[in-house]
């Protein structure tokens, strides 16, 4: 069960302080892959608009993927000439590979990337990434698809763009309007727990990125943006496509199976430390109220359909006890997930025994009620059986809700009984993974950390993939088809 006390547990969003010495606030990642031809006037522009518009110190790092033309020539050349901009260089291809790897090594509190065509007007810069200096919101995207958008572009890439966000919101249930816009931005302290979390390493990261940030429940900010196409476009259309579908598929079926440990990105109710200090509030009544109630609406129709089948051949009793128990298996693994939040197979064999007593209890009551009906009348009408079936059912709904959230589902876990964090999570007193960043309170801490593309050791190169190893390297990590 989720609690605001669970390890990895986000802190409390606060606002950026105005300066921090020797750190730029922003860095802004160009992800690009043979674009010699239009990187230098990429960067040149967007240096010069920050320049004159950004409040805030900042920082442009180009990461280039395995480029095999003169890109990465381009690159060092404006790392020479421009201050506050720095490259990056991997072997191997995938957007979603570059952009993990150079925000898992900025120091940065702020994380943001762009196309290196600049489709995106850059004056939606500054609205995209203020929420998340402000500490309102932990992630940020430009939405090309909303109302006050301004978009130019060909019917083709339109129609592709608005079913592929169709797919996502009848599939993943995603609420956010534009997936693939390439103008999006993150605080650092969210991007350290949610990128280990994302596998793609291509066109799909960024709706993996948000799908899960989505379902954690961290807050999503949309910016309207003018936005014009490029006509020059490299990115394969009909390949992109089936990855995408192909990553759906794979996400979908990992939030359905609970195997994502989101616990980790969840937020403390409010930033108010008041909030926090509040005793013996139950916390998330009136969502599981609303859960429990759609769960126990269908549950009662399936109890139901079942209680009519089972009565063609068998009696009132022994199909009410079948319906019953049938019903209540589906109805404990629906609340389990979807009303108390708790993923994945632990306790769950438990939970389900414990469902079996509280079946027990409904059982009691539904089958005394058919009891007394038939002291009451020898023949009673179907109608009328279910008539009481469904207000014995209603009594035991209330005593079921009851037990499932103070005794079933409820949190055992005491201050000084904290279960160890999962492979791979950061624990808050190992903030960033010993590379300096955050403190326990979520506090800017810029004196241990080491810059986009510069070795612990301080030394500045074109490093790989194996330089920096922000995470474990997944198999399909090295996957020679990728062709982006």
């Amino acid at each position: 069960m989720r609690t605001d006390s669970s390890p990895g547990t986000l802190p409390a969003r606060e606002h950026l302080p105005a300066a921090t010495a020797g750190t730029p606030v922003l860095d802004v990642v160009i992800p690009v892959h043979n674009e010699e031809k239009d990187l230098q006037p990429c960067v040149r522009r967007l240096h010069d608009h920050l320049t004159r518009t950004f409040p805030y110190s900042f920082r442009i790092t180009i990461a280039d993927n395995a480029s095999t033309d003169a890109t990465p020539d381009v690159a060092r050349l404006l790392e020479t000439r421009i201050p506050e901009v720095r490259s990056f260089r991997l072997a191997q291809k995938g957007r979603g590979r570059a952009l993990r790897t150079v925000w898992s090594a900025s120091d940065a509190p702020i994380l943001a990337y762009m196309d290196v065509d600049l489709s995106t007007d850059l004056n939606a810069l500054l609205p995209l990434v203020a929420p998340l200096i402000s500490g309102h919101s932990d992630l940020a995207i430009g939405s090309r698809l909303t109302r006050s958008s301004r978009v130019v572009r060909g019917a083709k890439r339109e129609f592709i763009s608005r079913s592929y966000n169709l797919i996502l919101r009848g599939s993943l249930q995603a609420r956010f309007s534009d997936a693939q816009c390439g103008f999006k931005a993150i605080r650092r302290d969210v991007a350290r727990i949610l990128l280990p979390l994302v596998e793609d390493t291509g066109w799909f990261f960024d709706t993996e990125m948000l799908v899960l940030a989505e379902r954690a429940g961290l807050r999503i900010h949309e910016v309207p943006v003018d936005w014009v196409d490029d006509p020059d476009s490299t990115v394969h259309i009909v390949k992109t496509a089936t990855d995408d579908l192909k990553g759906v598929w794979r996400v979908g079926k990992a939030l359905a199976t609970g195997s994502l440990p989101l616990d980790r990105l969840t937020r403390p109710f409010g930033d108010d430390p008041r909030d926090r200090d509040i005793m013996d509030v139950p916390k998330g009544l009136a969502r599981q109220l609303v859960g429990f109630c759609v769960v126990g609406g269908l549950s009662t129709l399936f109890y139901l359909l079942l209680y009519s089948g089972f009565r063609l051949f068998a009696g009132s009793q022994t199909a009410n006890a079948l319906a019953l128990l049938v019903s209540a298996i589906a109805n404990t693994a629906a609340n389990r997930r979807l009303t108390f939040g708790v993923r994945g197979p632990g306790g769950a064999v438990r939970h389900q025994a414990q469902g079996l007593v509280v079946f027990g209890i409904g059982l009691a009551l539904t089958s005394g009620s058919l009891l007394a009906l038939n002291a009451a009348t020898s023949d009673p009408a179907h109608s009328t059986e279910l008539a009481v079936l469904v207000a014995a059912n209603l009594a035991a709904t209330v005593l079921r809700f009851l037990l499932f959230r103070a005794w079933v589902f409820a949190d055992r876990r005491g201050d000084d009984d904290q279960p160890t964090p999962a492979a791979g999570s950061v624990r808050h007193d190992d903030p960033y993974d010993q590379r300096g960043s955050y403190d326990q309170r979520g506090s800017y801490d810029p004196a241990t950390r080491f810059r986009a593309g510069e070795a612990p050791d301080g030394t500045w190169g074109h490093a790989t993939d194996a330089t920096m190893r922000p995470q474990p390297v997944r198999p399909h990590d090295t996957d020679p088809g990728d062709t982006r």
